[in-house]
């Protein structure tokens, strides 16, 4: 009986040791595969993440629509590769050697006090102007400046009032200012709405937030009935509304008021301003309201 015994308890003995080393293979199986599992997930996210931030790259994914854009019928005022849909305000085409396309940008160029292009053509000054207009619509583009950098875009921009009060070439209307702010040349100089997000010279901006100089900024501008907004980085920055007090009182006290009908809505151009400092300007689109 004790061989027997001895017998039996050497079997349970052998059973439990394969019973837990099968036991050891399924936890190395499972945790091996946990780990597989979590590398692909994060491989994953990883991708999701820089798929996000290239849109904020120079990657081929600037100056395209999302599906979801697309559905809401977003469209592209610029596609990265033509000038097509834009043309010099009082030109039937682009000022030659002031506005070019580089790495998917339009780009201001500094000119300095260059007046001739290499083959000696002069060089032809004015804003860079939408072909269509717009009455009410939401706008949305990436813009950057280089230190103590100034531009502006402009809407509500009425051709024929720039002509006929301006020098022809360069478009008046209402200005989405676009400015480094920080620079020290400006401290004590400009206006409260001369910096940037404002409704220049008229509603000054609250809330600001820029990127840092060289980087770019996302900005936002919606009209749509007599209400308007700007938004800079996320942030509403002015809100005003077409036939306030507000704005017939800033208007008045503004550099813009010897020139009639100045702040009545309109079916409008869209501007980038030709300032004396290079500019950036990329991903620009629009849908109507």
């Amino acid at each position: 009986m004790k061989r027997h015994a001895w017998l039996f308890n050497s079997d349970s003995t052998i059973t439990n040791l394969n019973v837990r080393k099968i036991k050891d293979m399924k936890d190395r199986i499972i945790n091996s595969n946990i780990a597989h599992i979590t590398l692909i997930l994060s491989m994953i996210l990883i991708s999701c993440l820089t798929d996000s931030g290239r849109e904020g790259s120079g990657s081929k994914y600037l100056n395209r629509l999302t599906r979801a854009e697309k559905k809401e019928g977003w469209k592209l005022l610029f596609d990265g590769k033509k000038f097509d849909g834009w043309r010099g305000l009082g030109r039937d085409h682009v000022p030659v050697g002031l506005w070019v396309i580089e790495n998917g940008m339009i780009k201001k160029v500094d000119t300095g006090n260059q007046k001739n292009l290499p083959d000696g053509r002069p060089i032809e000054g004015g804003d860079l102007m939408t072909v269509d207009t717009y009455e009410n619509y939401e706008l949305k583009f990436e813009w950057k400046v280089n230190k103590g950098g100034n531009s502006g875009l402009k809407y509500n921009v009425s051709e024929e009032m720039s002509q006929e009060y301006g020098s022809g070439y360069s478009a008046l209307g209402f200005e989405y200012q676009l400015l480094d702010d920080g620079d020290e040349k400006y401290m004590r100089v400009l206006k409260p709405a001369q910096f940037s997000g404002s409704l220049y010279d008229l509603i000054p901006s609250k809330n600001v937030n820029l990127k840092p100089v060289g980087e770019f900024n996302s900005s936002r501008i919606i009209v749509n009935g007599n209400h308007a907004e700007h938004w800079l980085n996320g942030i509403k920055v002015v809100e005003y509304e077409f036939g306030s007090e507000e704005l017939e009182d800033a208007y008045l006290a503004s550099k813009f008021s010897e020139i009639p009908g100045f702040i009545n809505k309109r079916k409008a151009h869209i501007v980038l301003q030709n300032h004396n400092d290079e500019s950036w300007f990329r991903n620009i689109k629009i849908r109507v309201l």
